[in-house]
């Protein structure tokens, strides 16, 4: 089959062996494949987790028809459309746990849109609801909210009853859009007074939640825009891996801070991830309430430009690879 591979030199188009799925697995014949900030580290020879390292195929999240199950798969025949999440999407067959397949809904769904769902989805239900205990009528702060998983988060903040959610972003021309996906205020972080506009909107209070894809450079000022009694959880760092952190102020407002990942969470932790994702979302899902912009799609055989496109931070919402 034809597969993206990590490879020495990077991404490369090749021809692998189709994969066999174990007892608790599922193969997919891949429609389609989103990418992910992630998938960008790998190519460049980073692991994920158990994902990526040489000779792996790219690739976390895909959409496509079920062509095999192993024999302690439970609800998934041949034939369903699903879409997935796990590693090895960039390719015209994909394994996955049976826990991470999710029916492609039957309202005219295309590939290329079910294909965006499941990381988003799956990320963003845990740290908004899970971990970020968000309940109705608390206001919310969605750092980096012009990525795919930040667009989606504005959008379960307002599914599950926030009254205030604000989104950032750097970029003057996707902050104007913020409010088509949820968000009540858009602010930019490049400001230096970005925490106190936060303030300023909250009546001196502060966010009851923030939900942090940048870190490094706004860390500090997460703190100051953060309630007391506040929760901020720590999903990316898209604004380094380290920098300041004032934890006087931390400990002044008596924050939560909690910290989340896929990459050391275990088969059964991300069953429950998923369940729980599932049983939460699903009607909004088959009713079209949560959905993500398409920014271009590339076929299989473009994989790396599609990776290029990706890096050059020019898009808004997500890049698919259709197979």
């Amino acid at each position: 089959m034809k597969a993206a591979v990590i490879t020495a030199n990077g991404l490369q188009v090749q021809d692998v062996p189709k994969p066999a799925p174990k007892p608790n697995e599922v193969l997919v014949r891949v429609r389609a494949a989103g990418l992910n900030r992630a998938d960008l580290a790998m190519a460049s020879g980073h692991a994920h987790g158990r994902a990526g390292g040489p000779g792996a195929v790219a690739g976390l999240e895909w959409a496509g028809e079920v062509a095999e199950v192993g024999t302690e798969v439970k609800g998934i025949k041949p034939g369903d459309r699903v879409m997935c999440s796990g590693s090895g999407g960039y390719a015209e067959y994909a394994v996955t746990d049976w826990s991470r397949c999710s029916p492609v809904p039957a309202n005219n769904m295309s590939w290329e849109q079910a294909a965006t769902l499941p990381v988003a989805l799956q990320t963003m239900h845990d740290a908004v609801v899970t971990n970020g205990r968000l309940k109705a009528g608390e206001s919310v702060m969605i750092q980096g909210a012009s990525s795919g998983v930040g667009l989606m988060a504005l959008q379960i903040a307002k599914l599950k009853g926030a009254k205030f959610v604000i989104g950032t972003s750097t970029h003057e021309g996707r902050r104007a859009k913020l409010k088509e996906f949820g968000a009540d205020l858009a602010i930019d972080t490049k400001d230096p007074s970005w925490a106190d506009q936060v303030l300023k909107a909250t009546d001196g209070k502060g966010v009851d939640l923030i939900v942090d894809q940048v870190s490094g450079s706004v860390a500090n000022g997460n703190l100051k825009a953060c309630a007391i009694l506040g929760r901020i959880v720590n999903v990316g760092r898209l604004g380094g891996m380290k920098g300041e952190f004032d934890f006087d102020l931390h400990a002044l407002r008596r924050i939560d801070y909690i910290g989340v990942t896929f990459r050391t969470r275990s088969n059964d932790e991300v069953r429950e991830i998923v369940q729980k994702m599932r049983a939460d979302l699903w009607p909004a899902i088959e009713a079209g309430k949560l959905h993500l912009p398409i920014d271009k799609t590339f076929p299989l055989d473009e994989a790396v430009a599609a990776q290029a496109h990706m890096r050059a931070n020019a898009h808004f919402g997500k890049i698919v690879l259709t197979v």
